[in-house]
């Protein structure tokens, strides 16, 4: 028992390296972990303190755990089922599918990259390219919604810039939880982005088995309280004016609702910009009817490079206004017959939406030089009018002056020579005129 063994080294040496790895996962792992977690749930705490609406314990649930209680829940149980039988396939692949499925949808929430990093990129990279600004905002109204309801906030779509546009102004009241598309499914901005509480969704899915799990978790997200924001259009706007709702994930939120247990509160939010950054891929994508974007990756580079080195030399300037807008909440206690409703529902929070549009300086001006040439007198005088018409809407004025906000119209429509001056008369450069409508088309619902 006690004499010695001669081993060779190598063997020794990989008898060490398991020892290390058993005694790591099965002591030192756990008490690491239980160590962060009990420190991560104080930070929470602190942070919770600070913020109008906690973040729900339904966000804190490990990844593995929601995926399961996904999976094993009786409708997706059976949608398996079905799906294998439909198939062909043996219900232990379908699973296996519907495993696929629920890992691409779940997020894994972390309060410091969402708090951290994601904050504070989203203020630092809004701050840098726009000159931000808040136009209507109720805040009694907002402060006074249930802290225990489930708000979902619902906003027309221009720029992919509106993810971090609203994660910024909504700092100070939740976590928002985005329905982001298959854009963002690229390592390893996709990683950061579920780390943020984001959702993945496909939006051309013709599976019902994807239907039926992302219906699932939807509804888990909605019942367990998170705060949600989505895009009732469900993509870009490629002609600058407001879409059509689509019902899938608002017809998904009314399923199997109980409001006796928890009430959802819409908060319509408008977006719009003096400069949308994609605004020719997305014209282009009008023009050619159909959704495919004609950018790639080097493009994006290239043109952040660009900005890059006009910053660095001294001669960049931010992309002028971006504001945003908050309407009244609409409560699904209160309004039963829209909670039976997804049509009417989606139409009621579009117009909701469709109201609240800011009015800028660049969509108002394009929508004078659209109607033909104008000097400068003449586009003041129009502009002048045109805001006497829109006394409801929000309209951004820089330094509270009707004309210096036509100077700031016209100096980034001729930069971009989107318009040109010619012995004192403004006009469109005919090439870029379908820009010019893109943006006056942003506010023409208003006109």
């Amino acid at each position: 028992m006690t004499a010695p063994v001669t081993l060779p080294f190598w063997l020794f040496a990989l008898i060490l390296a398991f020892a290390v790895i058993s005694f790591t996962t099965h002591f030192l792992f756990p008490s690491v972990r239980w160590f962060l977690r009990r420190r991560l749930e104080k930070a929470v705490a602190r942070l919770n303190q600070r913020l109008e609406r906690p973040i729900e314990p339904f966000r804190l649930l490990r990844r593995y755990d929601l995926i399961q209680r996904l999976l094993y829940h009786p409708e997706v149980t059976q949608a398996i089922v079905e799906h294998a039988e439909e198939t062909g396939v043996r219900e232990d692949v379908a699973f296996q599918q519907a495993r696929r499925y629920a890992r691409e949808i779940v997020p894994s929430f972390s309060a410091f990259a969402y708090f951290g990093l994601g904050l504070r990129g989203a203020r630092w990279l809004s701050n840098t390219l726009y000159r931000v600004r808040l136009g209507h905002h109720d805040a009694d109204a907002l402060r006074g919604i249930d802290h225990e309801a489930t708000v979902v906030f619902v906003m027309n779509h221009r720029s992919n810039m509106d993810y971090v546009l609203v994660t910024h102004l909504a700092a100070n009241r939740s976590a928002l939880s985005y329905a982001v598309g298959e854009w963002a499914q690229v390592w390893p901005l996709s990683q950061l982005i579920r780390a943020m509480g984001a959702y993945f969704i496909r939006r051309t899915a013709r599976d019902g088995l994807y239907r039926k799990v992302l219906r699932r978790y939807v509804q888990m997200a909605t019942h367990g309280g998170v705060t949600q924001a989505i895009f009732p259009e469900g993509g870009l706007s490629l002609d600058g004016a407001l879409a059509q709702p689509k019902l899938g994930l608002l017809s998904y939120m009314l399923d199997d609702l109980d409001l006796t247990g928890r009430d959802v509160v819409f908060v319509p939010v408008g977006l719009n910009y003096d400069r949308v950054l994609e605004d020719k891929v997305l014209v282009a994508a009008g023009h050619a009817g159909t959704r495919r974007f004609d950018t790639s990756v080097t493009r994006v580079i290239r043109s952040v490079l660009r900005q890059v080195w006009l910053r660095l030399t001294g001669r960049f300037h931010r992309f002028g206004y971006a504001a945003v807008s908050f309407g009244a909440p609409l409560s699904l206690r209160d309004n039963h017959d829209l909670a039976t409703d997804p049509k009417r529902l989606a139409q009621e929070l579009m117009d909701r939406i469709a109201g609240i549009i800011p009015v800028l300086p660049v969509p108002l001006v394009a929508h004078l030089l659209l109607q033909g040439p104008k000097d400068r007198a003449a586009l003041e005088r129009g502009f002048s009018a045109l805001l006497d018409k829109l006394p409801e809407a929000h309209v951004h004025l820089p330094r509270n002056n009707r004309d210096y906000a036509v100077e700031v119209g016209l100096r980034t429509l001729v930069e971009r020579d989107i318009a040109r001056e010619d012995g004192g008369v403004f006009s469109l450069n005919p090439e870029a005129a379908s820009l010019a409508s893109y943006y006056a088309r942003s506010i023409s619902h208003l006109l």
